[in-house]
Parts: structure tokens; C-alpha cells; sequence
């Protein structure tokens, strides 16, 4: 039986983004606090500011106005972007370069510091340096089986290491010390200070894309064998029951209390309370999917959508409703950090 967990926006329509020239794709995304960044498969970032709308209704619209756009200079795709906003930087990976360029103006730094070599890249949202000025970064390398960290900072980058892994690496994410790395042919989980690794599950890169996931301190979110969305700990271990995903699932977000996941027709969401399926939304063509600062965002190649979760009072009332007292228990009590404690306490 399904739940109505969230709804699904429009952000930004095709023809802000590409008019009629039907020829420009939406290759990533990145959004901050209001900014919303759009890199294209024709060299271009496309910066909007969002606005939230909420009507007399309760009902949610989002207003995007076009801020600027600037062309990088190659004819290549812009395939990854991550704003470091204590910077007010954004890290652009582009031909196997990552750029620095102003949040605000897309001008590169006048230094011209960049990281070449970069297959794909993520920063480090638990950062071991404590310097609130500089932004960690692990780059996957062109180099074969080697990962390197960076410290990137305003108008200057540092490699700090460089670890070897035993197959080639296709997907990272980073927490502290941790790397949790998709290798070839299994999961995997690195200290890249002690070098001391350990294999978490089997798994093929060459039949699916993998997913490797940072959703809290210490623990990770993967996309397993048999179409199963698998959690581990730094430790190697898992703390919570997998949840049943499709076997061609593309991208996976959370946002407490659910996992939501996207394969090419549909949105699931499943609840980390009880693992249960609790909504299905159709969605053709998708090829994102990501949280930001709690935010989901979904894209097809021509247009950007936000995933806007219902109150989970609202939820607890429906489930009440309809006479699922079970549900909506769980519910109330796995998210109660998230309820206000006098409306948890009604």
C-alpha cells in the first residue's frame, strides 16, 4: 500500500535552459542553499536561483530565474559539478580537468589552479583537515587503479595522497579517512591514511552502473547484487535490513526517513524504518537523481524536478486514516527527531 511521501515539481522547463536548440542535454547538477547549477554536454553552466513558493493551499512551486551562462571553451561534455561554498567556488570536471570558478560570476580563479587527470571526483563532507577553508577532494585518476586526495582551497589545490587499489575503481565516495570504493568486480572500503582495505560485497561493474553513496557519518548507501539497496559502515558492517530496489536502478537519494531510488521508468520510495516500498512515481527518460542539503533533485536530459516531501504529520494523519496504526507508529517514532515535540507528542 503506498503513502504520498513526496510530490514531484517542475524547476526548470526546457526552454529556459535550451530554447529550440533541442541538441543540449543536462549531463549534472548541483544545487546550494538557493543556487541551482546545470552543466550541458555542450560546455556550458547554467546558473539559476530557485524560489520557493508556498500557496494559500500549502501547495509548492518552484520559480527559477536565469542568472547567467558561461561557455568553458572545449567541446566537450561538462560532466561533474560540486560547489564548496566556504570557497563560494565550484569544482567543474570537464575532459578530465577540474576547474575552479566563482560561484557567483563562473569566472575561473586568476590563478588558474586545476587537478588534471580526474575521472570523476567527490568531496569529502567529513573532512579530517579542520581547516574551514579548504575543501577535501578524492579524485579518481586517469592513472590505472590509483585514487588521489586533494586539498583544494581558494585559488590553489594540494595532493596530500596517493593510494593504489587492487582493481580499478569506478565509483568513490569519502567519509573522514574512508573511501568506499566500486572496483571492477566488488565493493570495497579503504583508510586511505593506513592503507588498510576491506572487501564489503561482490558486485559487477561491467552489467549495471554501480552506486556508492555517502548518507551520514561513517556510513555508506550501495546498489548490490539481486537489485538490493545495500547499507554499510565504515567497519564493514551493516546496521540496517537492505531495501528492494529494481535491478536497473540509475541514482539513490535520502532524505530521513526514506531512500528514494530511480531506474528508467520510476521514483521508488522505500522507508529505512521498515524497508517497505512505500510509494511509486512514474518518471520517463531520468538520468539524475541527488539530495542536496536534504533537497531531491531529479533530471531527465531537458529538465530538472524537485522532489518535495510531504509533513511527516501529514503522512503519520494518512496512514491513521486509512487505518494503518503499525505504520504510522513506526513512522512517528523513527522520525521523531524530525517531528516538532509538541506535534509528536498529539
Amino acid at each position: 500500500m503506498s503513502v504520498k511521501a513526496f510530490k514531484l515539481v517542475s524547476a526548470v522547463e526546457r526552454e529556459m535552459l535550451m530554447g529550440d536548440k533541442n541538441y543540449i542535454n543536462i549531463e549534472c547538477i548541483e544545487c546550494c542553499g538557493k543556487n541551482l547549477y546545470i552543466g550541458t554536454n555542450d560546455c556550458f553552466i547554467y546558473h539559476f536561483l530557485l524560489d520557493e513558493k508556498i500557496s494559500t493551499a500549502g501547495k509548492i512551486t518552484f520559480a527559477a530565474t536565469k542568472q547567467l551562462h558561461k561557455y568553458l571553451g572545449l567541446k566537450k561534455p561538462v560532466s561533474e559539478l560540486k560547489a564548496a561554498s566556504a570557497l563560494t567556488r565550484l569544482l567543474v570536471l570537464c575532459d578530465n580537468t577540474i576547474t575552479l570558478v566563482n560561484m557567483m560570476n563562473l569566472e575561473p580563479v586568476p590563478t588558474g589552479a586545476r587537478i588534471k587527470g580526474a575521472v570523476t571526483f567527490a568531496v569529502n563532507e567529513n573532512p579530517v583537515s579542520g581547516d574551514p577553508f579548504c575543501v577535501e577532494v578524492c579524485i579518481i585518476s586517469v592513472k590505472r587503479r590509483t585514487i588521489q586526495m586533494f586539498m583544494v582551497f581558494e585559488d590553489r589545490v594540494q595532493i596530500v595522497k596517493e593510494v593504489f587499489t587492487p582493481e580499478q575503481p569506478c565509483a568513490v565516495a569519502v567519509d573522514g579517512y574512508y573511501l568506499c570504493l566500486a572496483l571492477t568486480t566488488q565493493y570495497i572500503i579503504l583508510n586511505y591514511n593506513t592503507g588498510v582495505s576491506q572487501d564489503l560485497f561482490p558486485y559487477c561493474s561491467d552489467e549495471k552502473r554501480p552506486i556508492v553513496k555517502r548518507i551520514g557519518r561513517q556510513e555508506f548507501l550501495l546498489a548490490g547484487p539481486g537489485g538490493l539497496g545495500m547499507f554499510a559502515t565504515v567497519d564493514g558492517i551493516s546496521q540496517r535490513a537492505p531495501v528492494h530496489w529494481s535491478e536497473n536502478v540509475i541514482g539513490a537519494a535520502l532524505c530521513f526517513p526514506y531512500v528514494v531510488a530511480l531506474d528508467d521508468e520510476f521514483i521508488t520510495v522505500h522507508s529505512m524504518l521498515d524497508q517497505q516500498q512505500k510509494q511509486t512515481l512514474p518518471f520517463k527518460e531520468g538520468h539524475i537523481l541527488q539530495d542536496f542539503e536534504g533537497k531531491v533533485i531529479v533530471a531527465t536530459n531537458k529538465g530538472v524536478y524537485i522532489l518535495v516531501p510531504l509533513p511527516l504529520e501529514k503522512q503519520i494523519q494518512d496512514l491513521l486514516a486509512s487505518h494503518r496504526v503499525e505504520e504510522a507508529l513506526v513512522l512517528a517514532k523513527g522520525a521523531r527527531r524530525n517531528i516538532p515535540k509538541e506535534k509528536f507528542q498529539v
